[in-house]
């Protein structure tokens, strides 16, 4: 018999933004691999057990520090930590419309989350010698779409380089960084910024996703990513199997990035 080909059996893992989209499908997928895993959101799904749920607003240093403190006494640390913590609620209408409130709040929900959680757990994964970090960034950071996601891929692209620096200082003590920017992924969030875009655009919902695909310069397989498709890839870095990849990042967006 053939053993398995990925397992995550023992591993400790936290996931941010573990309650829909392909936050959602990572953490089924995480559980099924056989990793103990705990999750967070500013509230908890009926379907996620309590004991591995931590309710807590990451956009701010003290919900960091509930989840970071949660995970320390339930699970006594991690092994795994992926942030998939993100989003966008600025405005369309480009630069202009971004005012002080709109950029504090695209860094806060995209990038600090990440940088508070690692300067938390990091550590404790250099003491054990062993551990896997990854940041899910965007495509957006190489592609921005001006009309409304500035702040955003600003952001992303902030995250990006602040994990590759991470990855420069803990690889050597046995600590595995590495991001995955996905593309656009078909899920209830990204089908609310379909209807904001068709909404500042004047048009319906086909119109809207019309533009987007417009704006990145189509998707070459002809659809958006889904949310397993996500979750694979994020599973399989985190696993033993990925075990000499380090500093890296990962695009998943159907060929929307152009290549050289």
């Amino acid at each position: 018999m053939m053993p398995d080909f990925m397992t995550l059996e023992g591993k400790r893992a936290l996931i941010t933004g573990g309650t829909q989209g392909a936050g959602a499908a990572t953490v089924a997928l995480f559980r099924t691999l056989g990793a103990e895993v705990m999750t967070t959101a500013r509230t908890r799904p009926a379907d996620l057990p309590e004991d591995r749920f931590v309710a807590a607003d990451l956009t701010t240093p003290e919900g960091c520090e509930t989840v970071a403190t949660a995970v320390q006494s339930r699970m006594g640390g991690a092994d795994i930590v992926v942030h998939m913590l993100g989003g966008s609620s600025a405005p369309g209408g480009g630069f202009a419309a971004l005012g002080e409130a709109e950029w504090q709040a695209e860094l806060a929900l995209n990038l600090l989350p990440a940088v508070r959680l690692d300067r938390a757990l990091v550590p404790g994964l250099i003491a054990q010698g062993a551990g896997v970090v990854i940041h899910v960034t965007s495509i957006q950071r190489l592609l921005p779409l001006p009309e409304a996601t500035t702040a955003y891929a600003a952001a992303k692209a902030a995250l990006s380089v602040y994990s590759k620096s991470l990855s420069r200082e803990v690889s050597p003590k046995g600590v595995r960084v590495v991001r995955v920017a996905p593309g656009w992924i078909e899920t209830e969030a990204s089908i609310r910024f379909v209807e904001r875009v068709a909404a500042d655009a004047g048009t319906d919902l086909d119109g809207g996703r019309r533009l987007i695909m417009q704006s990145l310069g189509g998707i070459p397989i002809g659809r958006p990513s889904t949310p397993g498709e996500i979750a694979n890839l994020i599973a399989f870095l985190a696993s033993d199997r990925a075990a000499s990849i380090t500093g890296t990042e990962y695009v998943i967006d159907g060929g929307t990035v152009p290549t050289a």
